[in-house]
């Protein structure tokens, strides 16, 4: 039975129709569920130990039936329990942007764990990975930790230590991880927590300020209050339908920050698909402080947070000026061996300027099919692509703001599409409509991608409209 309303079956979502997208929704449904019984049974007889059948509740976000259960992952290829191999361009949400268990990681995967896991001391591995960090993402003064999330935080702490100031400036709908201080939006021009939040327990608004992407005169109202000890942004909106900035933007924020006397803190974290260095070596950023995570260490869960040599120095007098006693930064497992050895394999042997021209190459060709085949849809839809990320989009372009992204997100739609290029041996990221290329990514998996989209989005935009 359809659980489809009245008033959705007659309207048009992103110029498909909304009861061919129920139909189409269901029939996939149907099929997924169909093709995976080994995985069905599997979950029915292990997954009630763990919160709602799985063991972190973002694996519930996929659009399928209920998640696939995964037997392998190597290169940019995965298998799932019941046998079917899929393409795959999602790569971990960007954890395993350069292929799954690259050949150079796996190896110090194997060699450090006979030397030890975990010990809180430095290894040789960790002296050599600074300098290879240094020249690959600039000259900063580093520190390790296990996500992108904790670096933000003790990014944040730094800047506010430096300054002595409150607050951070931030974007509406911006992404940096599940750090609280950054979980505000605006509503009616005001900065607000964000919905949904769980257990909230202090007034986020008041370490928080939030503004539009791309808004410099909204960025100086906020930063001329002088409560704001840091800018914190990504390069280019990704948490939603992605938002590039506009010229002048970047740079904009440089001099506010700079003439406001707040730090300027640069998220990486996923757009270090643009090329070997991140969008900040890319287009010559000058970041206060940077801050990088997810597939840095080829998957090992490992982020880092750096510093220029001038901040640096101003948290090393603050910090031997504070009375002695907890930091509140850091964690035991951050900066083990393991980290370490992953960590320079990554960046002295899989994330080459050679890869990065192989990935860019691969993700314009993936763009260009993309586009051809919304073109010849006559859907009002847009592509865009930063390096080897790239995303389809189910409303007209480009977008300027974190709102007009959020106004362009389709769940329904886009959870239709997702499953119907699942079914089709293509697997893609659950939440925006994200596409990676990989070091390992071939151009007959670009091709078969391009051709599943081309079949989805024709079948979703078919007879209906007659």
């Amino acid at each position: 039975m359809s659980t489809l309303s009245p008033d959705f079956a007659m309207a048009t979502v992103a110029g498909v129709h909304g009861q061919r997208l129920e139909a189409f929704r269901a029939k996939e449904a149907a099929r997924f569920e169909a093709a995976r019984p080994r995985s069905r049974a599997a979950l029915d007889a292990g997954a009630a130990p763990w919160l709602n059948g799985v063991p972190m509740h973002w694996m519930r976000d996929w659009p399928s039936p209920f998640p696939l259960v995964v037997k392998t992952a190597k290169g940019a290829r995965l298998t799932d329990l019941d046998g079917h191999r899929l393409d795959d361009f999602c790569l971990g949400d960007t954890g395993s942007m350069f292929g799954h268990a690259p050949p150079a990681v796996a190896r110090a995967i194997r060699r450090q764990a006979r030397r030890g896991l975990t010990y809180m001391l430095p290894s040789k591995a960790a002296l050599r990975a600074g300098a290879l960090m240094s020249a690959h993402f600039g000259d900063f003064i580093w520190q390790m930790t296990l996500s992108a999330t904790d670096a933000n935080r003790n990014a944040l702490r730094v800047a506010r230590a430096i300054t002595g100031r409150r607050k951070v400036l931030v974007f509406n709908g911006c992404y940096h991880g599940t750090l609280e201080d950054t979980m505000v939006e605006l509503h009616a021009g005001q900065t607000v927590a964000r919905a949904g939040l769980v257990g909230q327990g202090f007034d986020l608004v008041e370490g928080a300020v939030c503004v539009e992407f791309n808004d410099l005169e909204g960025v100086a109202a906020a930063l001329s209050k002088g409560d704001v000890a840091a800018i914190l942004t990504e390069p280019v909106m990704t948490n939603s339908c992605m938002v590039l900035p506009q010229p002048g933007f970047l740079d904009g924020l440089r001099a506010l920050a700079d003439a406001h006397g707040a730090l300027l803190i640069i998220d990486e974290t996923h757009t270090q698909s643009t090329r070997h260095g991140g969008y900040t070596g890319q287009h010559g950023l000058a970041p206060d402080i940077f801050v990088i995570g997810k597939c840095v260490a080829g998957g090992m869960p490992t982020a880092l947070w750096g510093m220029t040599d001038a901040v640096a120095k101003r948290f090393q007098t603050y910090d031997a000026a504070r009375p002695s006693g907890h930091s509140g930064m850091g964690t035991t497992l951050a900066g083990n061996p393991m980290q370490f050895a992953c960590l320079e394999a990554t960046l002295s042997e899989v994330a080459t300027p050679e890869a990065f021209d192989h990935m860019n190459t691969g993700a314009a060709r993936l763009a260009e099919g993309l586009r051809a085949a919304i073109a010849q849809a006559g859907l009002p839809w847009h592509v865009v692509r930063v390096g080897a990320r790239v995303e389809f989009i189910c409303a007209p372009g480009p977008l300027l703001n974190g709102s007009q992204a959020a106004a362009a997100h389709h769940p329904a739609l886009e959870g239709a599409v997702h499953l119907g290029l699942l079914n089709r041996g293509c697997l893609i990221a659950p939440f925006h409509n994200m596409m990676l290329v990989s070091p390992v990514t071939t151009d007959r998996q670009i091709d078969r991608l391009i051709a599943a989209f081309t079949a989805v989005i024709t079948e979703l935009n078919g007879a209906i409209h007659a």
